[in-house]
């Protein structure tokens, strides 16, 4: 596996780790046309973060898969879910338009820990240039 782990310095409290992508690249599995989107990934960790050198890689693999927007999206969150096994994890995958249509997919494990601040996502929805 790609992705590696690393153990959590204060595992005694909650925290939110956030970790952005805004240059993440996948291909499009029916046009083999590159795919851009920003991806933003919060999670409160357990006993584990995840390494970033390897996240970093772990992403830019992305660059040759041929997958669907949601594919992508979801299945980056499970493969970092199995790798740290978190408290709690979100990831915002904000999709270009290609062909007019911005795509945006949210997915969420678990609830949000209540002594946990989380700031929003400051990503604004889609506008065309004009």
């Amino acid at each position: 596996n790609i992705l590696q782990k690393v153990e959590n310095p204060h595992k005694d409290v909650n925290y939110n780790i956030r970790l952005s992508c805004p240059e993440f690249t996948s291909i499009c599995p029916v046009t083999s046309q590159p795919d851009f989107a920003h991806l933003i990934i919060d999670y409160v960790p357990g006993d584990s973060l995840v390494e970033s050198k390897s996240l970093k890689l772990y992403l830019f693999s992305y660059r040759n898969h041929g997958a669907f927007h949601e594919d992508c999206t979801v299945q980056i969150a499970k493969d970092i879910i199995a790798t740290i096994k978190p408290k709690w994890l979100r990831i915002g995958g904000y999709w270009y338009p290609r062909g007019g249509i911005p795509i945006d997919i949210f997915y969420q494990y678990k609830e949000l820990p209540k002594d946990v601040w989380l700031k929003e996502h400051s990503i604004s929805d889609y506008k065309p240039r004009g």
